[in-house]
């Protein structure tokens, strides 16, 4: 191979590169993600919902291959102030669904079984720009199984589908703030789908 073949191809790869990279972002302008309106909401998912779909599973994980096809928890996704002003999408597992989606604030005991997923999209003001962040997991594990955080395993998956390494401590630390609700926190209410 020529020099000039070389970075021929290297050129052209850099290109498909910054295309693929491109594709995946959305563009966004506010200056406060909370100033999002619902149809910018709904324009920046349907433009990153391929590159979701694609990403959770690309490593072929089964939740992040298949939580679409579990019940949406809202109408759409909204900015909610955790995961770090993220626009955030719940889906939960038929194990989950009618218990979460009492969107009880007292006495809730989720279902050992459970499994939720959190579609997140991070925006970033600054650049203007939104793109696919984490999926974001919570497991119900057998009771007395995980202590420290009320038998909940967080877990999450990379936009390119590896799986995160998940410190559950961190996780726990906002969500013990929810334990009326079994450490739940719930789309806002505008956007929540009737049960």
């Amino acid at each position: 191979m020529t020099i000039r073949t070389f970075i021929a191809a290297a050129t052209t790869a850099t290109a498909l590169m910054a295309t693929a990279a491109s594709a995946a972002d959305c563009a966004i302008d506010v200056e406060d993600a909370f100033d999002l309106e619902a149809a910018q909401i709904d324009e920046i998912y349907a433009c990153l919902n391929d590159a979701m779909v694609e990403g959770y599973a690309k490593e072929g994980d089964e939740i992040g291959s298949n939580f679409r096809s579990w019940t949406a928890t809202a109408t759409r996704p909204a900015v909610a102030g955790p995961h770090g002003n993220r626009l955030l999408n719940t889906f939960a597992n038929d194990i989950a669904a009618e218990q979460y989606l009492k969107f009880e604030e007292e006495g809730v005991k989720m279902p050992v079984g459970s499994i939720l997923a959190k579609e997140s999209i991070s925006l970033s003001i600054k650049k203007k720009k939104a793109r696919v962040g984490p999926l974001f997991l919570m497991t119900k594990m057998e009771e007395g199984s995980i202590p420290e955080t009320a038998d909940w395993l967080y877990a999450g998956i990379q936009p390119n589908g590896k799986v995160m390494k998940v410190k559950q401590s961190f996780c726990h630390d906002c969500h013990s703030s929810y334990s009326d609700q079994d450490m739940l926190g719930y789309p806002l209410e505008e956007v929540r789908v009737s049960n």
